[in-house]
C-alpha cells in the first residue's frame, strides 16, 4: 500500500485516484536561451503516461520533500503528467537565483521545450501557489495554444509591490522569505529554519535595518538589501511588475486566495482586469492566510476539476465567477462579480468615548496616544507570512489593552450586518513628529466581548505634524457581523514586524538609527469626521434595519449619509 498516496488523498480531501503506481524521471535538462540548463522532474503513471495533459510547475524551493510531493502526486494519480522544474539557480538548476527576475524568459523557454517533447500530448495547464503563481503571470500574455488554463493561488502579477510600498513597507514578508531561501539548500534546512525563527524575529529589530540580514544569517543577502533600499515604485522592480500583461491573457484562469493573504489585494485586482478585458476568469477566496491547508486543498480541486476538464477539451462544471467564504456566517456563497453588486460603502464614524456610530460626530476633543518605536505596537494575527507566527483570526483583547491602541465600538447589533467588498478608512490625524503611520483594523466583538480581527491596513504619512486626513486601504473582506455582536475599529500607529516600525525621523528605512516616540491625535468632530467605510450589502441596508431601535446612532437612517 502506498502510504504517501493515501495520506495525500486524505489531506486534500480527494476521491480515490486512477492509479497509485507512478514513475518519476529525475533531472531532465531544460536549456534556456542563454545556454543555462534548468533541471526538472517528470511524474507520470507507470502505464499510459505519455500523451496525458501536462501540468507545469516552476518552483524555487526544490522538486522533492514534504511541501512538494502533496502538490504533484495527486495530479499525476488523477489524469495528468506533471513536470516540476527548479527555477534558475536553485536545487541543481544552472545560473544564479535572482528572485523573480528571470521568470519570464525562462518560463517561455520552458514552455517551448515541453511542447517539443515526444511524451507531450496536446494540452498543458499552469499551476501553483505563491511564487509558483507569479511565474504563471510572468508568461501569461504569450502562452502557446497548447496551454489551456492557469490556476494561480495566493499570488498576483506584481508579487513584491504590495509589501514594498513606500507608504507601508511590510518588513516581515520579504525579510523572512529572504532568510528562508538563503538557507533552503543547507542540510537539515527545515529544522534549522524552525529553530532559527526566533532569531529572525529579533533580527528585524536591528538598527540600522540593513544589518538585519547579517544578524539572521551571518552574511549579507542581496535580495534583502534590495528590498530595504528600493521602494515599489523604483526602476529596480519594474521588470517584476506584470500587471500590464493581465488583460492580454487568452486562457481561462481560476485563482484561489485567502482573506488573510499578503497578496489578496493584487489577486483581486488581476481578476477584475481579466473580467474587464472579457476573459474567462473565476476566483475563490477562503478564510485563509498564505500557508493555510485550505489553499492547497482548494487549488488541487481546481486543477482536477477546472484544469483537467479544459485540458481534455471539456467544459468545467458550472459555477459562479466569484465564490467567497463569508466569515461570521461561516459559509461559502457565490456572487456574479467582485465586488458584489449592490454592496455600497457606508460610513461608520468615530466618536468620543470609544463610540463607533453611523451618525456624524459633533464637537469633541481629539483622542490621544503615544507611539514609541522602541516598544512598537505589535502585529497580532491577520496578514502574516512567517515561520512560527499565527496569522488569520485571533483574539485581540491583549492588543486592545495597550495604551497605544484606540478602539471605537458600536452598540450591540439588533440585526446582522453583512460587509463584502473593499474596505477603507479616513482618519483625521496629527502627530508631534512629521513622520508617522496610521494603522486601522476592523474587528468583530462577540456577545462575550471577544474581539476578533476581520481586516486591516496601514499608511505612512509625511507631514504628519499637520492635521490631515489619512486614507487607509484595508484588506478586502467578506464578513457578517451577527445580531448580538458589535463592530469595532482599532486605530494605532503600527503592527510590527508585519510593517516596519516608523522611526519618526524620516531617515531611510535601511539606514535609520534613531527612534523617536510620537504623541498622536485622532480627531472626530464635524470638521474632521474620521470614519471607516464598510461595503454594506443589501440584506442589511435600510429596508431591513430601519426602525429596529438601534442605539448610539446605529439607526440605519444614518447609513444614507
Amino acid at each position: 500500500m502506498n502510504l504517501g498516496s493515501h495520506l495525500t488523498q486524505c489531506l486534500l480531501s480527494l476521491p480515490p485516484p486512477l492509479t497509485r503506481d507512478l514513475v518519476v524521471e529525475h533531472d531532465l535538462r531544460v536549456p534556456m536561451r542563454d545556454g543555462t540548463v534548468l533541471l526538472a522532474d517528470r511524474w507520470r503513471p507507470r502505464s499510459g503516461g505519455d500523451g496525458l495533459p501536462t501540468v507545469l510547475l516552476r518552483i524555487p524551493y526544490g522538486r522533492a520533500g514534504m511541501a512538494v510531493v502533496p502538490m504533484v502526486r495527486p495530479l499525476a494519480e488523477r489524469g495528468f503528467q506533471v513536470l516540476i522544474q527548479s527555477t534558475r539557480g536553485t536545487f541543481g538548476s544552472g545560473g544564479v537565483f535572482d528572485p523573480m527576475r528571470h521568470e519570464r524568459e525562462d518560463g517561455l523557454d520552458t514552455l517551448d521545450w515541453v511542447i517539443a517533447q515526444p511524451w507531450f500530448g496536446e494540452a498543458m495547464v499552469l499551476y501553483g501557489m505563491s511564487y509558483l503563481g507569479f511565474v504563471q503571470w510572468a508568461v501569461a500574455d504569450q502562452l502557446p495554444p497548447q496551454v489551456k488554463a492557469m490556476i494561480p493561488a495566493v499570488s498576483e502579477s506584481a508579487l513584491s509591490l504590495e509589501f514594498l510600498r513606500a507608504d507601508g513597507f511590510s518588513l516581515e514578508t520579504p525579510f523572512g522569505w529572504g532568510v528562508m531561501v538563503a538557507g533552503q539548500e543547507r542540510r537539515w534546512a527545515v529544522p534549522r529554519q524552525l529553530l532559527g525563527a526566533r532569531r529572525v524575529r529579533r533580527a528585524m529589530s536591528e538598527l540600522p535595518l540593513n544589518q538585519a540580514d547579517f544578524a539572521a544569517l551571518g552574511h549579507r543577502s542581496d535580495y534583502i538589501q534590495d528590498v530595504l533600499a528600493h521602494d515599489a515604485g523604483t526602476p529596480r522592480w519594474a521588470e517584476l511588475d506584470h500587471r500590464h500583461r493581465v488583460a492580454d491573457i487568452a486562457v481561462p484562469v481560476s485563482s484561489v486566495g485567502g482573506w488573510y493573504d499578503i497578496f489578496l489585494p493584487g489577486q483581486l485586482r488581476d481578476h477584475q482586469a481579466l473580467v474587464a478585458a472579457g476573459r474567462q476568469a473565476r476566483i475563490t477566496v477562503g478564510p485563509w492566510s498564505h500557508t493555510s491547508r485550505g489553499v492547497g486543498v482548494t487549488a488541487a480541486g481546481e486543477a482536477l476539476g477546472f484544469g483537467l476538464a479544459l485540458a481534455r477539451g471539456e467544459r468545467p462544471p458550472e459555477r459562479a465567477p466569484v465564490r467567497l467564504f463569508v466569515m461570521g456566517e461561516e459559509t461559502w456563497r457565490d456572487f456574479p462579480s467582485w465586488p458584489p453588486p449592490d454592496c455600497a460603502p457606508r460610513r461608520f464614524h468615530l466618536h468620543p468615548d470609544g463610540v463607533l456610530s453611523t451618525d456624524t460626530a459633533g464637537e469633541s476633543a481629539p483622542d490621544r496616544y503615544r507611539y514609541d518605536p522602541a516598544d512598537p505596537t505589535p502585529a497580532v494575527g491577520g496578514v502574516r507570512l512567517a515561520l512560527g507566527v499565527r496569522g488569520g483570526r485571533v483574539d485581540n483583547s491583549g492588543l486592545e489593552a495597550r495604551p497605544d491602541v484606540l478602539t471605537y465600538t458600536t452598540a450591540v447589533l439588533e440585526t446582522d450586518v453583512e460587509v463584502i467588498g473593499e474596505v477603507s478608512a479616513e482618519i483625521w490625524f496629527r502627530s508631534d513628529l512629521p513622520h508617522a503611520d496610521v494603522f486601522v483594523r476592523l474587528c468583530d466583538v462577540d456577545a462575550k466581548g471577544r474581539s476578533t480581527n476581520v481586516c486591516d491596513g496601514l499608511v505612512g504619512l509625511t507631514g504628519a505634524d499637520r492635521t490631515s486626513r489619512a486614507t487607509v486601504r484595508l484588506w478586502p473582506t467578506a464578513h457578517r457581523f451577527r445580531l448580538g455582536h458589535r463592530i469595532r475599529v482599532q486605530v494605532s500607529s503600527g503592527a510590527f514586524p508585519r510593517y516596519n516600525r516608523n522611526p519618526g525621523t524620516g531617515e531611510p528605512r535601511a539606514t535609520a538609527t534613531t527612534l523617536r516616540a510620537g504623541n498622536q491625535e485622532v480627531f472626530h468632530d464635524a470638521e474632521h469626521p474620521s470614519a471607516i467605510l464598510l461595503p454594506v450589502c443589501p440584506a442589511t441596508q435600510k429596508s431591513d434595519l430601519a426602525g429596529r431601535g438601534l442605539e448610539h446612532g446605529l439607526d440605519i437612517s444614518g447609513l444614507d449619509n
